[in-house]
């Protein structure tokens, strides 16, 4: 399988310190670092995923826009999230924004590498 998103609580390349810093999928605000197998670039925004425990919600925020919705995951990977909403702005990057909640709705599974999420 591969990723269709690649988020990150924070970046390292030292292998070592990867595996002692998995950090939880709820309550960790992940940045998303790559989408689709392309790097996201600072100039087309910030991208954020937080999934909360309280009633599976998840929050993010996209190139200009709130995302909200729900999520359900298992302990051995599995990830269904959706059906998500937003807000209505427009703004640049909105392309960005729409592939990055196409990629969300689409997951099925997760796996951690170190300090990154990887949906697939």
């Amino acid at each position: 399988l591969a990723a269709v998103a690649a988020l990150a609580a924070g970046c390292c390349s030292c292998r070592s310190y990867q595996k002692k810093n998995r950090r939880p999928l709820v309550g960790t605000e992940w940045q998303l670092i790559q989408l689709g197998g392309k790097a996201v670039k600072p100039e087309e925004g910030k991208f954020t995923l937080t999934f909360l425990a309280e009633e599976n919600r998840i929050a993010g925020i996209g190139a200009c826009n709130r995302i909200m919705g729900r999520y359900e995951a298992t302990e051995k990977g599995a990830l269904k999230i959706g059906p998500l909403a937003s807000t209505m702005m427009v703004c640049p990057g909105m392309e960005q924004e729409d592939a990055f909640t196409k990629a969300l709705e689409s997951t099925t599974h997760y796996d951690m590498d170190g300090p990154m999420l990887l949906l697939l």
